[in-house]
């Protein structure tokens, strides 16, 4: 099976503008992504180690990227399949040869799409999730609040919905918090201080749970959205 959802090239939702920015943004970037940013999109890890997915799960990444996260989290739990979207082809051209290089194709594929407006079932041939996560992908996404309402529609009952970004840094000394978020900025990222109370409201509307945090003095924003499970069948 490929890595590549083929499915998809007869869509003509695809945000053509986006795709076209960040491109252009990741076009160099993505052959040296991975070992620059391991010094500071902190928490992922940790991320993936609270997904815990079931036998047979599928499991949602919203901008995938290089695909770190999916290989990582694929080998951590061999016996769930994963799933990744992205707007960036150039990214996506990365992530693939990561999954073929693993040897990962079998429980990994990725598609381009919007993050705000997908289907995955002529994406992948599934129709909903028992984890989506998503790292470091809302501070670049202007309509975050359109992701987290798609996210939240394709997670199964019983399901959980797993965040970690960039935070406003209130912990942070200053001058420290200043040089970050001008330097943030200059890659279109704005960390989203309204993010607590949208995911509260959300938890609310839904009857989830919601745990969130502020680790790293403020530097990032970690949530995990339990959603309550169906009727038990009869």
């Amino acid at each position: 099976m490929s890595a590549y959802s083929r499915d998809i090239g007869a869509d003509s939702s695809w945000p053509v503008e986006a795709t076209v920015r960040m491109n252009r943004m990741y076009r160099r970037q993505r052959h040296i992504y991975d070992g620059t940013r391991r010094y500071y999109l902190l928490g992922r890890d940790r991320l993936i180690a609270d997904l815990r997915p079931n036998a047979g799960a599928n499991v949602l990444e919203i901008g995938c990227g290089t695909g770190r996260n999916l290989v990582h989290a694929a080998r951590l739990y061999p016996q769930a399949r994963f799933f990744g979207i992205d707007v960036s082809t150039e990214m996506l051209t990365s992530v693939i040869s990561a999954i073929s290089r693993r040897d990962l194709t079998g429980q990994i594929r990725v598609a381009h799409g919007d993050a705000t407006a997908f289907d995955p079932q002529p994406l992948f041939g599934v129709t909903a999730f028992d984890r989506v996560m998503i790292s470091y992908s809302l501070s670049m996404i202007p309509d975050w609040r359109g992701v987290l309402a798609a996210a939240v529609s394709r997670i199964r009952p019983g399901g959980s919905l797993h965040i970690v970004d960039f935070g406003n840094q209130e912990r942070l000394p200053n001058l420290a918090r200043s040089l970050l978020t001008r330097w943030l900025a200059m890659f279109d990222v704005t960390p989203r201080d309204e993010l607590e109370p949208v995911l509260s409201a959300m938890s609310d509307t839904a009857g989830a749970g919601l745990r969130f945090e502020r680790p790293f003095r403020g530097y990032a924003q970690y949530a995990v959205v339990t959603f309550p499970a169906g009727p038990t069948p009869p």
